[in-house]
């Protein structure tokens, strides 16, 4: 592992004639990524009325959003930009790591937000004794604490065989698959947990957030009035497609063999790194009528200030 201390990202494409283009895309939405996610916690933060566990899970969504696109962004952008796509052997394992920590985060969280509308749509009188301020707390730090662990065994799996030849990752960042195939002794058995600890992440707060999503729709379909129903369902089915989007990437990245990767990983890897993080503050909350009406009453406030 001393000996080419240095990996080669090969990035998301070698033709030329692509960088520039491909840097002022990623670059936009890396800058509406920031603006979008930040001026929502900033919002959460100023405005009384969003004081709430929604709201509360949102704000470190955001937060999620914001750790792990950064751990990719900077460093894709700097070698579409200048080429040099050099990176340590120290500085890929410290990449993956942290986009290990936040994705698998993302995930809990994703989990605690659906269980937060079931228990507000289908127990709404036992919504403020259930979902409390403390129970919030545990559930954010429970999903950092299994990130935290599950990226441990990523990283220990993934980069604790012996590397030899050229380290040309086929990728735009250290990631599981493109690093693993650069590993001289046998993989099998870190694929094997990379697998299981996956499948148990994904499935696990997959199958809560199925479950919760359809008590709410079952809840919602027994409403009597048409205009609640509406919106209700227009909530659902947002959240449902950006978390249909964020885990089909997932499952089709991390639920099958190393050897069964290719070139479709690149593409799909964009999703989730680059475009779903840009997409979630405006899908979970900028077409939220109390985010408008938070949003309405701050720029007032600083209006009338000036």
């Amino acid at each position: 592992n001393h000996t080419q201390p240095k990996f080669i990202l090969l990035g998301i494409t070698d033709s030329p004639w692509a960088q520039a283009p491909l840097f002022g895309l990623f670059l936009l939405i890396y800058i509406v990524t920031l603006a979008g996610n930040v001026g929502l916690m900033v919002l959460v933060w100023v405005a009384p009325s969003l004081h709430t566990p929604m709201y509360f899970f949102l704000t470190h969504f955001s937060l999620a959003d914001i750790c792990y696109s950064t751990v990719i962004s900077p460093k894709m952008l700097t070698d579409l930009l200048f080429g040099t796509k050099t990176i340590s052997w120290a500085g890929c394992m410290t990449q993956f790591h942290l986009f290990a920590l936040f994705v698998t985060a993302e995930c809990y969280l994703l989990a605690a937000m659906a269980y937060d509308r079931h228990v507000a749509i289908c127990h709404p009188l036992l919504y403020v004794t259930v979902v409390s301020p403390r129970a919030c707390w545990q559930l954010v730090a429970c999903s950092y604490l299994v990130a935290s662990l599950s990226a441990l065994v990523f990283t220990s799996c993934t980069f604790g065989g012996s590397f030899c030849g050229p380290r040309r990752v086929d990728h735009f960042f250290c990631d599981v698959s493109p690093v693993l195939r650069l590993v001289c002794s046998d993989t099998r058995g870190s694929e094997a947990a990379i697998f299981a600890l996956a499948t148990a992440n994904g499935l696990g707060t997959s199958v809560v957030i199925l479950l919760s999503y359809g008590r709410i729709l079952h809840t919602i379909l027994g409403m009597r009035s048409a205009p609640s129903r509406a919106r209700a369902f227009h909530t659902c089915a947002s959240h449902l497609a950006s978390v249909s989007v964020f885990y089909g990437t997932l499952f089709f990245m991390y639920l099958q063999p190393v050897s069964r990767h290719g070139s479709r990983d690149k593409v799909a890897s964009v999703f989730y790194t680059v475009v779903s993080p840009m997409l979630n503050p405006f899908i979970y909350s900028l077409r939220n009528k109390e985010v408008k009406a938070a949003l309405g009453k701050c720029r007032r406030r600083m209006l009338n200030h000036c």
